[in-house]
């Protein structure tokens, strides 16, 4: 079988297409056919040595789609059986999405209901179960506001389409102009620019996910109802930590939390893909590359110029 393989941090040069042996199952762990998985910017970082866990030679890559191909002696899952999954050590603590069979935990495969095409079950793991998990950890209800901060990234355009399909009025943030119009075609009830560091609106919501994160916390908060909840969810402006913040100010009688989807489980996962199934709800993809056109869609992901949506990668 075929394994993107990195022995050592560095561009892209350093993804070696190697075969290796297959897999096979032990009692706790079953052997994956990976069908399809998504590229994300953070694993370019983990590539490069930024992430000191990740130990070398790895094959990265924290989520894919496909199917049971030996399930372990003492699960209950069938050969055949569609599957997704999603962190959990998957990519960083043992081998990952990255080639086209894996070893995986049983307690990280979970059985999916889902008829589209490889590349279009793609789409959804940790983008979408990300944005769901937020979601809920934000508390918001049919009928309240929300405002997406970061909204054309993946999770923002899948929180949207999932918080618009829970009867939620959406708000939708960009820093490009253009890409308004986008948003509201997806349903955003409004979107908003994000001018440096600064939400140029004056209105407050029930909600509040922010996938920019801490430079930006105090102005998010500002913009927050009394009673409301603010969720961080992602880093885009590459700071962990909340810095020169004053709670009484920002943070008086609300609430502030971090999704970090750690807590992955099914039943969280079968809800999530019936308001998927039930609404068609979809992202856009910007592009689908075969995995022997790694390296390609690793530089494709970091371009700041290319198409709104996600890469996809599959291994047929």
């Amino acid at each position: 079988m075929r394994a993107v393989v990195i022995s050592k941090a560095g561009g892209p040069e350093v993804l070696k297409i190697e075969e290796r042996p297959m897999p096979k199952a032990t009692d706790d762990q079953s052997v994956i056919n990976i069908k399809a998985f998504a590229v994300h910017r953070y694993e370019v970082l983990t590539r490069e040595g930024g992430s000191p866990s990740v130990k070398f030679p790895r094959v990265i890559g924290v989520e894919a789609v496909g199917e049971v191909s030996e399930p372990s002696k003492n699960s209950k899952l069938v050969k055949g059986q569609k599957i997704m999954v999603v962190n959990g050590g998957f990519g960083r603590a043992f081998d990952g999405s990255e080639e086209e069979y894996a070893l995986v935990p049983d307690d990280i495969i979970h059985p999916v209901d889902f008829d589209g095409s490889w590349a279009e079950f793609a789409n959804y793991p940790e983008t979408f179960y990300t944005a769901f998990g937020a979601l809920k950890t934000t508390k918001v209800k049919a009928g309240q506001t929300l405002l997406v901060r970061g909204g054309t990234t993946g999770v923002g355009m899948a929180a949207l389409v999932l918080a618009k399909a829970m009867g939620i009025k959406v708000t939708s943030t960009t820093r490009r102009e253009e890409r308004r119009q986008m948003l509201l075609d997806m349903g955003a009830d409004d979107v908003v620019i994000d001018q440096d560091g600064k939400l140029q609106t004056d209105e407050s919501y029930d909600g509040l996910l922010d996938m920019v994160g801490a430079s930006v916390v105090g102005d998010s908060l500002s913009h927050v109802k009394r009673g409301g909840y603010y969720t961080t969810v992602g880093l885009l402006a590459g700071e962990w930590v909340w810095k020169n913040f004053d709670p009484f100010e920002s943070l008086g009688g609300k609430y502030a939390t971090a999704f970090d989807g750690v807590d992955v489980n099914d039943e969280i996962i079968t809800e999530m893909f019936k308001l998927i199934n039930d609404n068609h709800l979809t992202i856009p993809v910007a592009k689908v590359f075969k995995l022997d056109e790694i390296q390609a869609a690793q530089e494709y992901i970091m371009k700041h110029d290319r198409p709104m949506g996600q890469v996809i990668v599959t291994t047929d």
